[in-house]
């Protein structure tokens, strides 16, 4: 299972923009077990996890999903939020009870058109963690389904 942590939003972000992601963020909870959303659904919102764990996985046809990472304190969950078409390209679930910042997509896209810098930080938090997942998704994958003795790519 990859571990490597994604970046944080406090190591991300200048403070001026965090603090104003903050003001429009909510506190939620989940119980272990709480699907936060499903590949292929809409996405409009993200969270940052405060407690808890919750798993990454991907549709994988004819065999059970495959979990690609775990997040846990601090770690973003969710990106397509940010990207049209604003579909969730994984699958999250709730692998402990988490606590967490919710904070609604629509509202944190239009703060990012209005101050280009925020979106301009925002967008390169985002496209950091991006590109993490999509790494840890082919690292998971070829572990997974790889035939054994294939190498791995540099």
């Amino acid at each position: 299972m990859i571990t490597t942590r994604t970046p944080s939003m406090l190591r991300a972000l200048p403070a001026e923009h965090r603090q104003r992601l903050m003001r429009v963020a909510r506190e939620v909870s989940f119980p272990q077990g709480t699907r936060l959303f499903e590949e292929g659904s809409r996405a409009d919102r993200f969270w940052i996890i405060r407690t808890g764990t919750v798993e990454l996985d991907m549709h994988v046809p004819g065999r059970r999903a495959a979990v690609i990472e775990t997040l846990q304190h601090n770690e973003l969950v969710g990106w397509s939020w940010l990207f049209t078409p604003h579909v969730w390209h994984l699958g999250a679930e709730a692998t402990t009870p988490v606590r967490a910042y919710e904070f609604d997509a629509t509202a944190v896209r239009t703060m990012c058109r209005e101050d280009p810098a925020m979106g301009h930080a925002v967008t390169q938090w985002v496209g950091e963690v991006l590109a993490h997942r999509l790494r840890s998704a082919r690292t998971r994958l070829l572990d997974l389904y790889a035939p054994y003795g294939s190498g791995s790519y540099a």
